[in-house]
């Protein structure tokens, strides 16, 4: 069994300007109390310091966003989105500055640190183009045509609580935050303390660029300590992250009756159907299942390759993880990073120990590497996962691909589904449309055929999210900025009550609405 590779570095030191610090950290709603120290997943190494929020800073946090929001609502749609239509110039001009700072928050590799470079850049331009159109007001067919005329008006929730993960800290908070602000909310933003630079990066950017300063507040610190008032106050909460803290958060804002958006846990699956294209798919199985070390909502977990093309594709896939370059580089030669947390290192390795010890076999990987990084963990293919193994149903959110055979599309369909999670599905054949009809069975809010992850999730104009317990609400699409809003309808009768007019009796009148209901229907009107 092969071990993957490891790169010689010789890259550039993981730091970060003390300058960029310092600004960064003047951007936390902080009374500068109390501190964090972040430490450099690569290195293990000190990368910054930054100021930590007190409960009463995110209630004054809440209030100078709610003070901001009243003027930033009443301005045009226009006016709003002009900083988010600068942002994408602006990304594209300090593109170098922004993946140093992902890369050296989250230990993920360059390549994958640029997925979040793009998201954040072509989600919010996407935004921009369109939310005058979905904003402005809209009429409707009244109850009775040319006489009920109807107007539907949005109006922003007010302030929004986002929290967002640390897996994908720029991508997860940036591109949710952009629709909520341009639809005239405020928002109160808790990002992981982790991975909170490059959210306090964005904001300081975009403040540059005209965003008002109060519109957007971000406050750092323990859930416990701080969130309880950061969901209290708000309007409206989304929120990234487990199946476990989405739960939580429902339960906190029902007795309000306030609204959510959660996207949360996948066990996602990759069907390989007999007649996939080996090698295209095995390279594609490396990025749909090992981007950021695995830890990605979306990325495959576990893998369905039928029987026909297993003995050929398998031993393939094996072959090409072994031979994955890891490496902590500040450039795009390595093809995986290393884990964030601590605490995700040891899950990893004990999901991967219990199956082995269960009967699992390893195929490639299967080990930390201490000797690249402290976090850092092998890509693992195993074979034989069965039930009884904590690898077979549970998230693991790291590097750890379990493989299956199947050999009947009714098999592959009733196993794929069998998970209370319905986040992501990947399908891989050279026939499209039979693809897309066994992508039609399967119970996930997006499937990509011939891909992992990336061609549903970064197609903008559809809705993305999960089904059964990956969550509720979706981003992406008009959905992604009109659940930000409220919805009003106005409408006003003319010229005929909805009564009987004069003498007419009541008889006569329902007589005549219950005609024009058959006049209505004939004539397409209704």
């Amino acid at each position: 069994m092969a071990s993957p590779t490891v790169r010689a570095d010789g890259a550039a030191a993981h730091e970060l300007p003390p300058n960029l610090l310092d600004r960064l950290a003047a951007r936390v709603a902080s009374d500068g109390a109390e501190s964090a120290t972040i430490p450099a997943p690569f290195t293990g190494k000190p990368l910054a310091t930054v100021p930590l929020s007190t409960a009463d800073d995110v209630r004054r946090a809440h209030e100078r966003a709610r003070a901001a929001q009243r003027a930033w609502a009443a301005l045009p749609v226009r006016e709003r989105v002009k900083p988010f239509l600068r942002l994408a110039d602006a990304l594209v001009a300090r593109r170098e500055e922004i993946l140093d700072v992902i890369q050296l928050e989250t230990g993920k590799a360059r390549r994958h640190a640029l997925e979040e470079f793009l998201d954040v850049a072509l989600c919010s331009l996407y935004y921009a183009r369109r939310a005058g159109k979905l904003l402005k007001p809209q009429r409707r067919q009244g109850m009775m045509p040319g006489l009920t005329r109807v107007q539907e008006l949005r109006h922003p929730k007010g302030v929004v609580a986002l929290i967002a993960p640390w897996n994908y800290p720029f991508a997860l908070g940036a591109s949710d935050i952009v629709p909520a602000i341009m639809a005239g909310n405020a928002v109160v933003h808790k990002p992981d303390t982790q991975t909170c630079l490059s959210s306090l990066w964005v904001l300081d950017l975009l403040v540059e660029l005209g965003l008002p300063e109060d519109v957007w507040q971000i406050v750092v610190g323990d859930p416990a300590q701080i969130g309880d008032p950061l969901i209290g106050e708000a309007d409206y909460v989304s929120f990234t992250g487990s199946t476990r803290g989405g739960k939580a958060i429902a339960e906190k804002v029902a007795p309000r009756l306030v609204g959510y958006s959660l996207e949360l846990g996948g066990k996602n699956p990759m069907i390989v159907m007999a007649d996939a294209d080996v090698e295209r798919t095995a390279r594609g199985a490396l990025r749909a299942c090992f981007t950021n070390a695995g830890q990605l909502c979306i990325s495959i977990e576990r893998m369905y390759v039928h029987e026909d093309v297993y003995d050929r594709f398998v031993p393939r896939l094996a072959e090409l993880v072994a031979n994955m370059k890891l490496g902590t580089g500040l450039d795009f030669e390595a093809e995986m990073g290393s884990l964030t947390y601590e605490r995700q290192l040891k899950a990893v390795t004990e999901h991967v120990d219990q199956a082995v010890e269960a009967g699992a076999t390893v195929l490639a990987g299967g080990k930390a590497r201490p000797d690249v990084g402290p976090l850092f963990y092998e890509p693992t293919l195993l074979t034989g996962v069965t039930t009884d193994m904590d690898l077979c149903a549970n998230e693991t959110f790291g590097p750890v691909v379990s493989i299956y055979k199947y050999r009947h599309e009714d098999e592959v369909v009733q196993r794929a589904n069998d998970t209370q999670y319905g986040l992501n599905a990947s399908i891989w054949t050279k026939n499209v449309a039979a693809g897309r009809r066994l992508a039609a069975r399967i119970q996930a809010g997006t499937v990509n055929i011939n891909d992992g992850y990336g061609a549903a999730y970064a197609s903008y104009d559809s809705p993305m999210g999960g089904m059964k317990q990956s969550g509720v609400g979706r981003r992406h699409g008009a959905e992604g900025l009109l659940k930000f809003t409220e919805v009003q309808t106005i409408a006003s009768q003319h010229y005929l009550d909805l009564e009987p007019p004069g003498n007419v009796g009541y008889d006569t009148f329902a007589g005549v609405m219950a005609n024009g209901i058959k006049l209505m229907k004939k004539l397409r009107i209704k």
